[in-house]
């Protein structure tokens, strides 16, 4: 019960139901650990990677699937945190070059954000700033629907049997949910992600690629395509090659280094044809 008093403190500053301390029914269970997955996002989107949200990330990892559930057990208190999206050709990967709406979510499970947390953090190299709302069209959305209906709306509407959207991040798993896949589903788009593969991916997507890092959990073992980065601290590519994916990319490491690295993403792909290489496309042409 010390978990549940915990969860209730929290629930006062964060203006959430009080009543999780009553005797674990099995509809109280529920509630607790969807209660203790959405606490633990609310503090990881907002950057803070304090001990109780560790705890509660635990918690709610184990409960993934309770995460459609926690609307209506907390009173309609899941949001979407959107730090941006925009319109533009995929850069990297498979769909290289293909025309996407990117919708980035806020926050990551593996670094707050915060350069300060860098040195820290699980995966020291993202180059993406996945901090706050406040980035082209972000902000925070009530329903799947509203998100929906304004990623629709970026795209061309001569060509709508080809819509297709990119959730990204930060980490996208730890807010999409099967709500927001049958809303995009319903105003026809085909769902990619882009995950560190550290959550379970909810059913429903149509295109799943994993980039793993080092120093974390994989969990999702099966998708479209892994993109490895390369390279990282005591990586091993044998150790991915066996998993269930259909592509097979390796993606130099950008940064200081970036010319090093991309000759040895080279002559790993020569070395080893089960490997292709992915490219940084968008930032050759400078575009989003």
């Amino acid at each position: 019960m010390g978990y549940l008093y915990c969860l209730n403190a929290k629930a006062t500053q964060l203006c959430l139901p009080l009543w999780l301390s009553c005797p674990l029914t099995p509809r109280r269970q529920m509630a607790a650990t969807a209660f203790a997955r959405e606490v633990s996002r609310r503090h990881i989107i907002e950057g803070c990677q304090s001990a109780f949200a560790v705890t509660a990330q635990r918690a709610g990892r184990d409960a993934l699937a309770l995460r459609d559930d926690a609307s209506q057990l907390l009173g309609n208190t899941v949001t979407y945190s959107i730090k941006e999206i925009f319109y533009t050709l995929q850069g990297e990967g498979a769909h290289a070059g293909r025309p996407a709406v990117f919708c980035r979510f806020s926050g990551c499970n593996l670094w707050t954000g915060r350069e300060s947390d860098r040195a820290t953090a699980v995966c020291q190299f993202c180059d993406t700033d996945f901090v706050g709302t406040d980035g082209e069209l972000g902000g925070k959305f009530r329903t799947p629907e509203e998100l929906a209906a304004l990623i629709d709306s970026l795209w061309p509407a001569s060509y709508a049997p080809s819509k297709y959207v990119v959730f990204t991040g930060g980490e996208p798993l730890l807010q999409l949910d099967t709500a927001l896949i049958a809303a995009m589903h319903a105003v026809g788009f085909t769902i990619a992600i882009e995950t560190n593969g550290t959550l379970p991916v909810p059913p429903g997507v149509d295109w799943i690629c994993v980039s793993p890092k080092m120093g974390s959990t994989l969990v999702v073992h099966k998708g479209n395509e892994i993109k490895v980065v390369i390279p990282q601290f005591q990586q091993d590519l044998a150790a991915y090659e066996g998993l269930d994916f259909e592509n097979f990319f390796v993606q130099a490491m950008d940064g200081p280094l970036a010319a090093h690295n991309m000759q040895l993403a080279i002559e790993t792909c020569k070395s080893n044809p089960k490997w292709k290489l992915s490219l940084q496309t968008h930032k050759l042409l400078q575009i989003p």
